[in-house]
Order: structure tokens, then sequence, then C-alpha cells
């Protein structure tokens, strides 16, 4: 367990849309009060996202929804926010991603769409489901702490473009990262 930055008290998963069950981000807040050593709550109510859909993609901008979850993170001192969709993400130079944050800032989002394997056209698997959103949960946060990709690929903060990549991640910083969350350094 990594201990919480002096800054944030709490971690906070909302929902982005009314079909993430609350049993799932039940489990995914008990996980990352674990890792970082921080109270999580899951918000109950879920803010509309419909404006940072792109019809021509068929995807959600990522960076428009963090632009939306900036204020609600604001309503609490201390607070990350991590917003949690169904919904596919994109950033325009990139055909998906899995997750945003912003860099040293109070918000994330990451996307379970990718992370499943009926995306893949292999037969659903709600462990490995989890297992995947853990681990770019805690990634994203990791951002928020002020984390940069990892050069260790076993590492949670390793850059990944791929299911198959995040799949051998490790759901845990490396001895770096994890002391740069307590230092509250910019290293990673």
């Amino acid at each position: 367990m990594t201990p919480r930055p002096a800054s944030t008290r709490a971690i906070h998963l909302q929902p982005l849309g009314e079909d993430v069950p609350l049993e799932f981000l039940d489990s995914l807040a008990a996980a990352l009060a674990r890792t970082f050593g921080l109270s999580c709550h899951v918000r109950e109510w879920t803010p509309d996202i419909s404006t940072a859909f792109d019809a021509g993609r068929g995807q959600y901008y990522s960076t428009a929804i963090l632009q939306q979850l900036m204020p609600l993170a604001a309503l609490e001192e201390g607070v990350r926010l991590l917003g949690v969709t169904q919904e596919d993400l994109f950033v325009p130079v990139l055909t998906f991603v899995f997750g945003e944050a912003q860099l040293g800032g109070d918000c994330a989002v990451v996307s379970l769409h990718r992370l499943r394997q009926e995306f893949y056209g292999l037969p659903p698997d709600e462990n490995l489901l989890f297992e995947r959103a853990v681990k770019e949960a805690v990634h994203e946060l990791g951002h928020t702490f002020g984390l940069r990709h990892c050069r260790d690929w076993e590492c949670v903060m390793a850059s990944t473009h791929a299911v198959e990549r995040l799949d051998l991640k490790r759901p845990e910083f490396c001895e770096g990262c994890r002391h740069a969350i307590e230092a509250g350094k910019d290293e990673g």
C-alpha cells in the first residue's frame, strides 16, 4: 500500500452512463483504496456526457469528458475524481484510448469498452475485465498524482496501447513510481 499524498483525502468514482454497474464500481473502489491508501467512494448520480460524442468517429472525446469532470471534482477539496464509462474513448491523434487523465490534476476517466473480452470476439470474462479496469484506473490516477509513463514494462505506469500489453503489466507501481507518489514528485 502506498501512503496517501498529503493534499488528497479521497478518490471518488463517477459513473458516466446508466450502464456502469454500481457493484462493479464498489469493487473497483475497494481495490483503489488498498492501492492508494485513501478512502474511495462511488457517486451514485450520472452526469450527461453526450456533448463529448463525436458522431463521425462513433466515439467519445475523452478530453471533453475530463473538462466536464473538472467542476465536479472541485465540489470537494482534496478529492480525485475518476470517471468510469462503458463508452469507447478517443483523442484526435489516436484511434482509441483506454483512459485519460490530467497530469498533476484532479480528474481522470477510464473506459471499460475495449477492456471487455467481447470487444475482441471472445467470451465474457468478468475477472479479466476487473483486473484490466484496476490496472487502467491505477494508471490514470497515477497521472493525476504527477506520474508520467514508466520505462519498467511491468509497472502499472508503463504506456499501454493494446489490451495484450495491459495484461502483462502488474496492477501496482514499481518501486520508483511508488517512491515518487510518496514524495509527491513528478517522477516515473
